[in-house]
């Protein structure tokens, strides 16, 4: 499968309407990211059940910040809605093969889990936070 062009337009309907997509993000004027270029499109020919997608960060700095991307190329896997894997660097095609496998093997009901009691835990920690800034 070929891999998608991702703009701040199409964003949320790629990745809301797919449950496992692999973003690359980069530049043109990147080295590394043109290195790790064929690697990500080799592997998209692997994988024709994933999404592979990319982000020009010239070109869509918006979705760049939004997503916090400090550093190119970085390589963000997003699972049914839920980033499960985001890191900067060119990876070899062995470790992006592992770092595949890996979000595969998720039990996507525990990171769900995961996910929700760490949000429960950040607003209970905020409402502590502002009954001590009352009692003050």
């Amino acid at each position: 499968m070929s891999t998608i062009e991702l703009t701040k337009d199409n964003f949320d309907e790629i990745v809301s309407g797919n449950d496992f997509v692999l973003i690359d993000f980069w530049a043109e004027w990147c080295g590394p990211c043109k290195q790790f270029g064929p690697v990500f499109e080799k592997s998209s020919e692997t994988h024709d059940d994933l999404v592979f997608a990319k982000v020009d960060t010239e070109a869509q700095p918006e979705l760049a910040q939004a997503l916090q991307i400090q550093s190119i190329p970085t390589v963000m896997i997003v699972r049914e809605n839920i980033a499960v894997f985001a890191q900067p660097g060119a990876l070899p095609a062995e470790a992006l093969e592992d770092v595949i496998g890996q979000a595969r093997a998720l039990d996507m009901d525990e990171v769900r889990a995961s996910v929700t009691e760490a949000q429960q835990n950040e607003q209970d920690g905020a409402a502590e936070q502002g009954q001590q800034a009352q009692g003050s």
